[in-house]
Protein backbone atom coordinates (compact mmCIF):
# COMPACT_ATOMS: atom_id res chain seq x y z
CA UNK A 1 0.00 0.00 0.00
CA UNK A 2 1.49 3.53 -0.64
CA UNK A 3 2.40 5.31 2.37
CA UNK A 4 0.18 8.74 2.76
CA UNK A 5 2.48 9.98 5.33
CA UNK A 6 5.44 12.55 4.83
CA UNK A 7 7.45 11.08 7.64
CA UNK A 8 7.93 7.41 8.81
CA UNK A 9 7.82 5.99 12.13
CA UNK A 10 10.53 3.28 13.34
CA UNK A 11 9.32 -0.17 13.90
CA UNK A 12 10.68 0.67 18.07
CA UNK A 13 8.36 3.26 18.36
CA UNK A 14 5.54 1.76 16.70
CA UNK A 15 5.62 -1.14 19.14
CA UNK A 16 5.83 1.19 21.93
CA UNK A 17 2.83 2.90 20.92
CA UNK A 18 0.83 -0.47 20.46
CA UNK A 19 1.76 -1.33 23.85
CA UNK A 20 1.35 1.80 25.69
CA UNK A 21 0.48 5.34 25.17
CA UNK A 22 -0.12 8.08 27.77
CA UNK A 23 -1.89 10.90 26.41
CA UNK A 24 -5.33 10.71 24.22
CA UNK A 25 -5.65 14.11 22.07
CA UNK A 26 -9.11 13.71 20.60
CA UNK A 27 -11.46 15.67 17.93
CA UNK A 28 -15.16 15.64 19.04
CA UNK A 29 -17.65 14.02 16.74
CA UNK A 30 -20.90 13.13 17.70
CA UNK A 31 -21.77 10.82 18.19
CA UNK A 32 -24.49 10.42 9.92
CA UNK A 33 -23.97 7.67 7.10
CA UNK A 34 -23.92 3.51 7.08
CA UNK A 35 -20.82 2.07 5.41
CA UNK A 36 -22.05 0.13 2.68
CA UNK A 37 -20.19 -3.17 2.61
CA UNK A 38 -21.32 -6.46 0.97
CA UNK A 39 -22.59 -9.24 3.15
CA UNK A 40 -20.52 -12.37 2.54
CA UNK A 41 -20.80 -15.78 4.54
CA UNK A 42 -18.00 -15.71 7.46
CA UNK A 43 -18.01 -19.63 7.86
CA UNK A 44 -13.95 -20.34 7.73
CA UNK A 45 -12.20 -23.46 8.87
CA UNK A 46 -9.93 -21.35 11.02
CA UNK A 47 -10.05 -21.79 14.97
CA UNK A 48 -8.13 -18.30 15.60
CA UNK A 49 -10.43 -16.09 17.00
CA UNK A 50 -11.48 -13.46 14.80
CA UNK A 51 -10.20 -10.10 16.21
CA UNK A 52 -10.61 -6.28 14.87
CA UNK A 53 -7.19 -4.08 15.58
CA UNK A 54 -8.73 -0.56 16.14
CA UNK A 55 -7.68 2.80 17.97
CA UNK A 56 -9.51 5.93 19.33
CA UNK A 57 -7.82 8.94 19.26
CA UNK A 58 -8.47 9.79 23.29
CA UNK A 59 -9.09 8.51 26.40
CA UNK A 60 -12.76 7.48 27.29
CA UNK A 61 -13.89 9.64 30.01
CA UNK A 62 -16.23 7.50 31.03
CA UNK A 63 -18.19 4.25 30.17
CA UNK A 64 -21.98 5.46 32.15
CA UNK A 65 -24.42 5.85 29.46
CA UNK A 66 -25.96 8.35 31.56
CA UNK A 67 -22.90 10.56 31.46
CA UNK A 68 -21.23 10.12 28.37
CA UNK A 69 -21.40 13.61 26.26
CA UNK A 70 -18.13 12.61 23.51
CA UNK A 71 -17.62 10.09 20.73
CA UNK A 72 -14.92 7.82 22.23
CA UNK A 73 -17.50 7.45 25.58
CA UNK A 74 -19.69 6.50 23.00
CA UNK A 75 -18.25 4.24 20.75
CA UNK A 76 -17.30 2.36 23.55
CA UNK A 77 -20.33 2.25 25.44
CA UNK A 78 -22.10 0.77 21.97
CA UNK A 79 -20.34 -2.25 22.28
CA UNK A 80 -20.73 -3.05 25.78
CA UNK A 81 -24.75 -1.63 26.39
CA UNK A 82 -27.94 -1.89 23.63
CA UNK A 83 -30.89 0.23 23.94
CA UNK A 84 -34.77 -0.18 23.22
CA UNK A 85 -33.46 0.11 19.13
CA UNK A 86 -30.39 0.10 16.85
CA UNK A 87 -29.75 -0.25 13.50
CA UNK A 88 -29.19 -3.01 10.63
CA UNK A 89 -26.54 -3.43 8.80
CA UNK A 90 -27.91 -0.86 6.53
CA UNK A 91 -28.16 1.41 9.33
CA UNK A 92 -32.22 1.31 9.35
CA UNK A 93 -33.62 1.33 12.44
CA UNK A 94 -34.57 -1.89 14.11
CA UNK A 95 -35.65 -3.22 17.47
CA UNK A 96 -33.01 -4.45 20.70
CA UNK A 97 -34.06 -4.84 23.36
CA UNK A 98 -37.36 -4.07 22.63
CA UNK A 99 -39.29 -6.98 21.21
CA UNK A 100 -42.04 -4.97 19.90
CA UNK A 101 -43.42 -1.50 20.04
CA UNK A 102 -46.61 0.78 19.72
CA UNK A 103 -47.52 4.57 20.01
CA UNK A 104 -50.84 6.11 20.17
CA UNK A 105 -52.15 8.25 16.90
CA UNK A 106 -51.26 11.85 18.54
CA UNK A 107 -46.89 10.28 19.64
CA UNK A 108 -47.76 11.11 23.10
CA UNK A 109 -47.74 7.30 24.61
CA UNK A 110 -44.80 4.77 23.57
CA UNK A 111 -45.50 0.94 24.85
CA UNK A 112 -42.71 -1.50 24.68
CA UNK A 113 -42.72 -5.00 24.92
CA UNK A 114 -38.90 -6.37 26.05
CA UNK A 115 -37.77 -9.39 24.67
CA UNK A 116 -37.27 -12.28 27.69
CA UNK A 117 -34.04 -13.65 26.45
CA UNK A 118 -31.93 -10.55 27.34
CA UNK A 119 -29.61 -10.76 30.04
CA UNK A 120 -26.50 -8.85 31.30
CA UNK A 121 -23.22 -9.89 31.36
CA UNK A 122 -23.49 -11.46 34.19
CA UNK A 123 -26.58 -13.58 33.64
CA UNK A 124 -29.32 -11.36 35.19
CA UNK A 125 -32.12 -10.78 32.92
CA UNK A 126 -32.82 -7.32 31.63
CA UNK A 127 -35.92 -5.93 32.50
CA UNK A 128 -38.53 -3.07 32.03
CA UNK A 129 -37.49 -1.80 35.34
CA UNK A 130 -33.73 -1.34 34.47
CA UNK A 131 -34.66 1.25 31.81
CA UNK A 132 -36.95 2.87 34.28
CA UNK A 133 -34.03 3.14 36.91
CA UNK A 134 -31.39 4.48 34.66
CA UNK A 135 -33.85 6.87 32.80
CA UNK A 136 -34.88 8.18 36.28
CA UNK A 137 -31.66 8.07 37.74
CA UNK A 138 -30.12 10.00 34.39
CA UNK A 139 -32.80 12.89 35.35
CA UNK A 140 -31.80 13.10 38.96
CA UNK A 141 -30.19 16.39 39.06
CA UNK A 142 -27.45 14.69 41.34
CA UNK A 143 -26.46 12.60 38.54
CA UNK A 144 -25.42 15.72 36.55
CA UNK A 145 -26.08 13.89 32.86
CA UNK A 146 -24.99 16.18 30.47
CA UNK A 147 -27.74 14.81 28.11
CA UNK A 148 -30.41 15.25 30.89
CA UNK A 149 -32.59 17.68 28.37
CA UNK A 150 -33.19 14.80 25.81
CA UNK A 151 -35.26 12.87 28.96
CA UNK A 152 -37.37 15.67 28.95
CA UNK A 153 -39.41 14.73 26.46
CA UNK A 154 -40.99 12.61 29.10
CA UNK A 155 -43.78 13.86 31.07
CA UNK A 156 -42.50 15.11 34.06
CA UNK A 157 -38.78 14.62 33.05
CA UNK A 158 -37.68 18.13 33.04
CA UNK A 159 -39.34 19.39 36.37
CA UNK A 160 -38.12 16.74 38.04
CA UNK A 161 -34.04 17.30 36.90
CA UNK A 162 -34.71 21.23 37.51
CA UNK A 163 -35.91 20.57 41.26
CA UNK A 164 -39.94 21.19 40.45
CA UNK A 165 -41.06 17.52 40.34
CA UNK A 166 -40.84 14.14 41.81
CA UNK A 167 -39.23 11.12 40.35
CA UNK A 168 -42.29 9.33 40.79
CA UNK A 169 -43.83 12.06 38.14
CA UNK A 170 -42.06 11.50 35.76
CA UNK A 171 -43.91 9.04 33.33
CA UNK A 172 -41.94 6.22 32.20
CA UNK A 173 -43.26 3.16 34.05
CA UNK A 174 -42.40 -0.33 34.25
CA UNK A 175 -46.04 -2.21 34.29
CA UNK A 176 -43.94 -5.68 34.73
CA UNK A 177 -41.04 -7.11 33.79
CA UNK A 178 -41.06 -6.46 30.58
CA UNK A 179 -43.32 -3.82 29.52
CA UNK A 180 -42.19 -0.24 29.63
CA UNK A 181 -44.65 2.81 29.08
CA UNK A 182 -43.85 6.24 28.09
CA UNK A 183 -45.98 9.43 28.70
CA UNK A 184 -44.80 12.37 26.32
CA UNK A 185 -45.40 15.82 27.47
CA UNK A 186 -46.45 16.75 23.51
CA UNK A 187 -46.53 15.01 20.55
CA UNK A 188 -42.74 13.59 19.19
CA UNK A 189 -42.95 11.42 16.47
CA UNK A 190 -39.22 11.15 16.54
CA UNK A 191 -39.12 9.38 20.43
CA UNK A 192 -38.70 5.81 18.85
CA UNK A 193 -35.92 6.93 17.74
CA UNK A 194 -34.65 8.67 20.77
CA UNK A 195 -34.62 5.34 22.33
CA UNK A 196 -31.88 4.07 20.97
CA UNK A 197 -29.47 6.72 22.58
CA UNK A 198 -26.74 6.37 25.22
CA UNK A 199 -29.62 8.09 27.54
CA UNK A 200 -32.07 6.10 27.36
CA UNK A 201 -30.44 2.94 28.02
CA UNK A 202 -30.68 0.46 31.20
CA UNK A 203 -28.24 0.25 33.62
CA UNK A 204 -27.73 -2.79 35.95
CA UNK A 205 -29.09 -1.11 39.60
CA UNK A 206 -27.06 -3.11 41.79
CA UNK A 207 -23.42 -2.84 39.82
CA UNK A 208 -24.42 1.25 39.71
CA UNK A 209 -25.58 1.76 43.07
CA UNK A 210 -23.13 2.51 46.13
CA UNK A 211 -20.37 2.68 43.70
CA UNK A 212 -19.68 6.21 42.08
CA UNK A 213 -16.30 4.54 39.86
CA UNK A 214 -18.15 1.75 38.71
CA UNK A 215 -17.65 3.08 35.08
CA UNK A 216 -14.42 3.83 35.03
CA UNK A 217 -12.82 -0.07 35.81
CA UNK A 218 -13.89 -2.71 33.56
CA UNK A 219 -14.04 -4.92 36.68
CA UNK A 220 -17.02 -3.04 37.79
CA UNK A 221 -18.99 -2.44 34.55
CA UNK A 222 -22.01 -5.28 34.15
CA UNK A 223 -23.29 -4.70 30.38
CA UNK A 224 -25.86 -5.73 28.56
CA UNK A 225 -24.54 -5.25 24.61
CA UNK A 226 -22.80 -7.70 22.47
CA UNK A 227 -19.13 -7.51 23.86
CA UNK A 228 -17.83 -7.50 27.45
CA UNK A 229 -15.02 -4.89 28.45
CA UNK A 230 -12.03 -7.15 29.27
CA UNK A 231 -9.77 -4.84 30.04
CA UNK A 232 -8.95 -1.41 30.32
CA UNK A 233 -5.29 0.23 30.59
CA UNK A 234 -5.95 3.98 31.05
CA UNK A 235 -4.88 5.91 28.89
CA UNK A 236 -3.00 3.22 26.79
CA UNK A 237 -5.94 0.37 25.10
CA UNK A 238 -9.11 -0.99 26.09
CA UNK A 239 -9.94 -4.53 25.11
CA UNK A 240 -13.21 -6.53 24.46
CA UNK A 241 -14.70 -10.12 23.78
CA UNK A 242 -18.36 -11.56 22.27
CA UNK A 243 -20.63 -11.75 25.10
CA UNK A 244 -22.04 -15.01 25.64
CA UNK A 245 -24.82 -13.41 27.40
CA UNK A 246 -26.00 -11.46 24.38
CA UNK A 247 -29.64 -12.07 23.15
CA UNK A 248 -28.23 -11.94 19.51
CA UNK A 249 -24.51 -13.30 19.72
CA UNK A 250 -25.37 -15.84 16.62
CA UNK A 251 -25.18 -12.29 14.53
CA UNK A 252 -21.86 -11.04 16.54
CA UNK A 253 -18.96 -12.48 14.23
CA UNK A 254 -15.99 -10.77 16.00
CA UNK A 255 -14.01 -12.82 18.83
CA UNK A 256 -12.18 -9.99 20.48
CA UNK A 257 -11.62 -5.95 19.32
CA UNK A 258 -8.74 -5.11 20.77
CA UNK A 259 -8.51 -0.88 20.88
CA UNK A 260 -5.42 1.42 21.25
CA UNK A 261 -5.24 4.95 22.76
CA UNK A 262 -3.32 6.46 19.85
CA UNK A 263 -3.17 10.36 20.35
CA UNK A 264 -1.08 11.27 16.92
CA UNK A 265 -3.50 10.91 14.37
CA UNK A 266 0.01 10.26 11.61
CA UNK A 267 0.88 7.18 13.75
CA UNK A 268 -2.42 5.99 13.62
CA UNK A 269 -2.39 5.92 10.05
CA UNK A 270 0.87 4.60 9.40
CA UNK A 271 0.01 1.73 11.82
CA UNK A 272 -2.90 1.11 9.27
CA UNK A 273 -0.69 1.38 6.46
CA UNK A 274 1.26 -1.46 8.24
CA UNK A 275 -1.48 -3.40 9.50
CA UNK A 276 -1.63 -3.08 12.92
CA UNK A 277 -4.80 -1.45 12.69
CA UNK A 278 -7.74 -2.61 10.49
CA UNK A 279 -9.60 0.78 9.91
CA UNK A 280 -8.06 4.23 8.42
CA UNK A 281 -9.66 6.98 9.54
CA UNK A 282 -13.18 8.10 11.11
CA UNK A 283 -14.47 6.99 13.13
CA UNK A 284 -11.44 5.50 14.55
CA UNK A 285 -9.18 8.60 14.13
CA UNK A 286 -9.02 11.82 11.99
CA UNK A 287 -7.01 12.04 8.63
CA UNK A 288 -4.71 15.07 8.52
CA UNK A 289 -5.10 17.64 5.99
CA UNK A 290 -1.45 16.15 3.88
CA UNK A 291 -2.81 12.47 4.13
CA UNK A 292 -6.58 13.36 2.77
CA UNK A 293 -4.52 15.25 -0.32
CA UNK A 294 -2.89 12.25 -1.52
CA UNK A 295 -5.65 9.70 -0.58
CA UNK A 296 -7.99 11.56 -2.51
CA UNK A 297 -5.54 11.81 -5.13
CA UNK A 298 -5.17 8.29 -5.28
CA UNK A 299 -8.92 8.20 -5.71
CA UNK A 300 -9.33 5.89 -2.32
CA UNK A 301 -10.90 8.54 0.13
CA UNK A 302 -14.37 8.04 1.62
CA UNK A 303 -16.11 10.94 3.18
CA UNK A 304 -19.22 10.05 5.41
CA UNK A 305 -22.07 12.47 5.01
CA UNK A 306 -23.16 12.82 8.62
CA UNK A 307 -25.28 15.51 9.65
CA UNK A 308 -23.13 17.88 11.84
CA UNK A 309 -21.77 21.25 11.83
CA UNK A 310 -17.98 22.53 13.34
CA UNK A 311 -17.67 26.35 14.69
CA UNK A 312 -16.59 28.77 16.36
CA UNK A 313 -17.39 29.06 20.23
CA UNK A 314 -17.48 31.74 22.11
CA UNK A 315 -17.78 32.18 25.87
CA UNK A 316 -20.60 34.58 26.34
CA UNK A 317 -19.42 35.19 29.61
CA UNK A 318 -16.02 36.37 29.38
CA UNK A 319 -15.04 39.88 27.84
CA UNK A 320 -14.91 40.90 25.07
CA UNK A 321 -17.09 37.83 23.81
CA UNK A 322 -19.88 39.19 25.82
CA UNK A 323 -20.60 41.94 23.05
CA UNK A 324 -22.93 40.86 20.12
CA UNK A 325 -20.88 43.23 17.58
CA UNK A 326 -17.63 41.51 18.09
CA UNK A 327 -18.53 37.93 17.55
CA UNK A 328 -20.04 39.01 14.48
CA UNK A 329 -16.87 40.59 13.45
CA UNK A 330 -15.03 37.70 14.17
CA UNK A 331 -17.26 35.50 12.00
CA UNK A 332 -17.80 37.69 9.55
CA UNK A 333 -14.04 37.95 8.47
CA UNK A 334 -13.82 34.07 8.31
CA UNK A 335 -13.38 33.23 4.75
CA UNK A 336 -15.01 29.51 4.60
CA UNK A 337 -14.05 28.63 1.23
CA UNK A 338 -10.56 28.79 1.77
CA UNK A 339 -10.49 26.43 4.79
CA UNK A 340 -12.32 24.03 3.46
CA UNK A 341 -10.46 23.83 -0.28
CA UNK A 342 -6.99 24.46 1.67
CA UNK A 343 -7.49 22.41 4.55
CA UNK A 344 -10.19 19.86 4.52
CA UNK A 345 -10.43 19.12 0.73
CA UNK A 346 -13.38 16.78 1.64
CA UNK A 347 -15.97 19.03 -0.48
CA UNK A 348 -18.37 19.69 2.53
CA UNK A 349 -20.45 22.40 1.87
CA UNK A 350 -19.42 25.65 3.79
CA UNK A 351 -21.76 26.47 6.90
CA UNK A 352 -24.32 29.54 7.26
CA UNK A 353 -26.40 28.80 10.28
CA UNK A 354 -26.15 26.15 12.57
CA UNK A 355 -28.54 23.47 12.14
CA UNK A 356 -27.22 21.01 9.26
CA UNK A 357 -29.12 22.19 5.60
CA UNK A 358 -30.15 18.08 5.37
CA UNK A 359 -32.70 18.54 8.13
CA UNK A 360 -34.57 21.57 5.61
CA UNK A 361 -35.01 23.87 8.00
CA UNK A 362 -32.89 26.61 6.30
CA UNK A 363 -30.66 25.64 3.86
CA UNK A 364 -29.71 29.21 2.30
CA UNK A 365 -28.30 30.13 5.56
CA UNK A 366 -28.47 33.43 7.74
CA UNK A 367 -24.90 35.46 6.92
CA UNK A 368 -22.63 35.77 4.61
CA UNK A 369 -18.91 36.61 4.76
CA UNK A 370 -17.94 41.00 4.86
CA UNK A 371 -15.01 41.74 5.34
CA UNK A 372 -15.91 45.53 5.51
CA UNK A 373 -19.15 44.90 7.93
CA UNK A 374 -16.62 43.07 10.10
CA UNK A 375 -14.10 45.78 10.30
CA UNK A 376 -16.90 48.29 11.20
CA UNK A 377 -18.39 45.94 13.73
CA UNK A 378 -15.87 45.34 15.06
CA UNK A 379 -14.77 49.20 16.07
CA UNK A 380 -18.25 49.94 17.39
CA UNK A 381 -18.11 47.15 19.85
CA UNK A 382 -14.64 47.75 21.03
CA UNK A 383 -16.50 51.03 21.16
CA UNK A 384 -19.34 49.92 23.24
CA UNK A 385 -17.09 48.48 25.57
CA UNK A 386 -15.02 51.19 26.48
CA UNK A 387 -12.12 49.44 24.74
CA UNK A 388 -8.96 51.32 22.93
CA UNK A 389 -7.09 48.13 22.14
CA UNK A 390 -8.26 44.86 21.48
CA UNK A 391 -7.45 42.44 24.91
CA UNK A 392 -5.47 39.63 24.85
CA UNK A 393 -7.79 36.44 23.85
CA UNK A 394 -6.38 32.65 23.54
CA UNK A 395 -8.48 30.83 20.81
CA UNK A 396 -8.33 26.93 22.17
CA UNK A 397 -8.64 23.35 20.62
CA UNK A 398 -8.17 20.02 21.30
CA UNK A 399 -4.93 18.41 19.67
CA UNK A 400 -5.61 17.02 16.16
CA UNK A 401 -3.28 17.79 12.57
CA UNK A 402 -6.65 19.57 10.76
CA UNK A 403 -8.02 21.80 13.86
CA UNK A 404 -4.30 23.22 14.43
CA UNK A 405 -4.27 23.96 10.97
CA UNK A 406 -7.95 25.68 11.31
CA UNK A 407 -6.31 27.74 14.27
CA UNK A 408 -3.21 28.52 12.60
CA UNK A 409 -5.56 30.03 9.21
CA UNK A 410 -8.01 31.28 11.77
CA UNK A 411 -5.09 33.32 13.45
CA UNK A 412 -3.33 34.92 10.07
CA UNK A 413 -6.74 35.72 8.74
CA UNK A 414 -8.02 37.70 12.01
CA UNK A 415 -4.87 39.18 11.55
CA UNK A 416 -5.36 40.54 7.96
CA UNK A 417 -8.63 41.22 8.16
CA UNK A 418 -9.08 42.41 11.73
CA UNK A 419 -5.84 43.58 13.36
CA UNK A 420 -6.00 41.24 15.92
CA UNK A 421 -3.47 39.47 17.09
CA UNK A 422 -4.40 36.74 18.89
CA UNK A 423 -3.26 33.69 20.63
CA UNK A 424 -3.84 29.54 20.29
CA UNK A 425 -3.51 26.95 23.07
CA UNK A 426 -4.46 23.35 23.01
CA UNK A 427 -4.85 20.04 25.26
CA UNK A 428 -5.77 16.58 25.10
CA UNK A 429 -9.22 15.94 24.29
CA UNK A 430 -9.98 14.77 28.11
CA UNK A 431 -8.86 18.28 29.50
CA UNK A 432 -10.37 20.28 26.56
CA UNK A 433 -13.71 18.43 27.26
CA UNK A 434 -13.85 19.33 30.42
CA UNK A 435 -12.53 23.06 30.32
CA UNK A 436 -14.89 24.17 27.47
CA UNK A 437 -18.04 22.56 29.63
CA UNK A 438 -17.20 24.20 32.72
CA UNK A 439 -16.26 27.72 30.78
CA UNK A 440 -12.54 27.80 31.05
CA UNK A 441 -11.71 29.29 27.54
CA UNK A 442 -12.07 32.31 25.80
CA UNK A 443 -12.99 31.10 21.95
CA UNK A 444 -12.42 28.09 20.28
CA UNK A 445 -12.87 24.85 18.11
CA UNK A 446 -16.21 23.02 18.47
CA UNK A 447 -18.18 20.28 16.54
CA UNK A 448 -21.72 18.86 17.33
CA UNK A 449 -23.25 15.75 15.61
CA UNK A 450 -26.63 14.92 15.63
CA UNK A 451 -28.08 12.67 18.31
CA UNK A 452 -31.52 12.27 16.23
CA UNK A 453 -32.82 14.25 12.83
CA UNK A 454 -34.51 17.31 13.74
CA UNK A 455 -33.46 20.70 14.43
CA UNK A 456 -34.33 20.49 17.79
CA UNK A 457 -31.65 18.65 18.44
CA UNK A 458 -29.60 21.39 17.32
CA UNK A 459 -31.67 24.24 18.84
CA UNK A 460 -32.94 23.07 22.43
CA UNK A 461 -28.92 22.55 23.21
CA UNK A 462 -29.06 26.41 23.88
CA UNK A 463 -31.98 26.79 24.82
CA UNK A 464 -31.00 27.07 29.01
CA UNK A 465 -28.10 28.70 30.14
CA UNK A 466 -26.97 26.42 32.52
CA UNK A 467 -28.42 23.36 30.68
CA UNK A 468 -26.44 20.44 29.44
CA UNK A 469 -23.98 21.01 26.53
CA UNK A 470 -24.86 24.56 26.58
CA UNK A 471 -20.91 25.49 26.44
CA UNK A 472 -21.22 28.82 25.09
CA UNK A 473 -23.51 29.95 28.08
CA UNK A 474 -26.31 31.51 25.58
CA UNK A 475 -29.15 32.44 27.55
CA UNK A 476 -32.31 34.52 25.12
CA UNK A 477 -35.69 34.68 26.35
CA UNK A 478 -37.10 34.95 22.96
CA UNK A 479 -35.10 32.04 21.60
CA UNK A 480 -36.11 29.99 24.98
CA UNK A 481 -39.60 30.95 23.99
CA UNK A 482 -39.34 30.33 20.84
CA UNK A 483 -38.40 26.43 21.48
CA UNK A 484 -40.64 25.80 23.82
CA UNK A 485 -43.28 26.54 21.80
CA UNK A 486 -42.51 24.53 19.29
CA UNK A 487 -42.84 21.84 21.78
CA UNK A 488 -46.45 22.02 21.68
CA UNK A 489 -47.34 22.84 18.61
CA UNK A 490 -48.29 19.94 15.96
CA UNK A 491 -49.00 21.63 12.79
CA UNK A 492 -45.59 20.60 11.05
CA UNK A 493 -45.34 24.01 9.07
CA UNK A 494 -45.39 25.91 12.09
CA UNK A 495 -43.08 24.16 14.00
CA UNK A 496 -40.72 24.45 11.65
CA UNK A 497 -41.40 28.16 11.30
CA UNK A 498 -40.69 28.33 15.00
CA UNK A 499 -38.08 27.12 14.89
CA UNK A 500 -36.60 28.77 11.96
CA UNK A 501 -36.98 32.13 14.03
CA UNK A 502 -35.25 30.48 16.95
CA UNK A 503 -32.19 29.86 14.66
CA UNK A 504 -32.29 32.91 13.06
CA UNK A 505 -31.85 34.58 16.35
CA UNK A 506 -29.15 32.27 17.71
CA UNK A 507 -27.28 33.63 14.20
CA UNK A 508 -27.89 37.55 14.90
CA UNK A 509 -26.28 37.04 18.56
CA UNK A 510 -23.87 34.72 17.39
CA UNK A 511 -22.64 33.04 20.02
CA UNK A 512 -21.10 30.64 17.37
CA UNK A 513 -19.81 31.36 14.28
CA UNK A 514 -20.54 27.91 11.80
CA UNK A 515 -17.66 27.13 9.64
CA UNK A 516 -18.76 23.77 7.70
CA UNK A 517 -21.15 21.27 7.69
CA UNK A 518 -19.71 17.81 8.59
CA UNK A 519 -17.80 15.34 6.19
CA UNK A 520 -16.37 12.45 8.25
CA UNK A 521 -12.92 11.34 5.75
CA UNK A 522 -11.55 7.70 5.68
CA UNK A 523 -9.80 5.30 3.45
CA UNK A 524 -11.85 1.95 3.05
CA UNK A 525 -10.67 -1.15 4.36
CA UNK A 526 -11.76 -3.98 1.77
CA UNK A 527 -11.02 -6.97 4.62
CA UNK A 528 -13.45 -4.97 6.72
CA UNK A 529 -17.20 -6.01 6.39
CA UNK A 530 -20.39 -5.06 7.58
CA UNK A 531 -18.83 -1.96 10.14
CA UNK A 532 -21.59 0.03 10.31
CA UNK A 533 -20.89 3.76 11.18
CA UNK A 534 -24.56 4.99 12.54
CA UNK A 535 -26.74 6.93 10.43
CA UNK A 536 -26.00 9.93 12.42
CA UNK A 537 -22.17 9.17 13.48
CA UNK A 538 -20.18 6.72 15.14
CA UNK A 539 -19.33 3.00 15.08
CA UNK A 540 -21.19 0.18 15.66
CA UNK A 541 -19.69 -3.13 15.86
CA UNK A 542 -22.21 -5.79 16.33
CA UNK A 543 -22.62 -7.07 12.64
CA UNK A 544 -18.73 -6.63 11.58
CA UNK A 545 -16.14 -9.07 10.67
CA UNK A 546 -12.64 -10.05 8.89
CA UNK A 547 -12.36 -11.38 5.70
CA UNK A 548 -9.44 -13.75 5.42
Amino acid sequence: MKKWLLGLFSTALLFSIVTGCSTTPSEKAQPATTTPQPTKSTDTPSTEPMVLHWSVTGEPPTMDPGIATDASSMDMINLVFEGLTTVDRQGQMINAVADSFTNSPDFTQFHFTIRKDAKWSNGDPVTAHDFEYAIKRNLDPKTASGYAYQLFYIKGGEEFFNGTGKAEDVAVKATDDYTLDFTLRSPTPWFRELTSFTTYYPLHKKSVDGNPKWAGEAASIVGNGPFLIDSWEHKAKLAFSKSPTYWDKANVKLDKIEIAVIEDNNTALSMFENGDLDWGGYPSFGLSPDAIGQIKDEGKLVVADNPGTKAVIFNTQKPPFTNKKIRQAFSYSIDRKLLIDNILQTGVPAAYGWVPTSMGLNPDGYFKEDMEKAKQLLAEGMAELGLKEFPKVTYYYDTGETDKKIAQALQDEWKKTLGITIDIRTSEWKVFNTDVQSGKYDFGIWLWGADFNDPINFLEMYKDKDGGNNVIRFDNKEYRDLLNKSYYETDPAKRKQLMFDAEKILMEEMPLAPLHFRGNAYVKNDKVKDFVIFPLGGSYFKYAYIEK
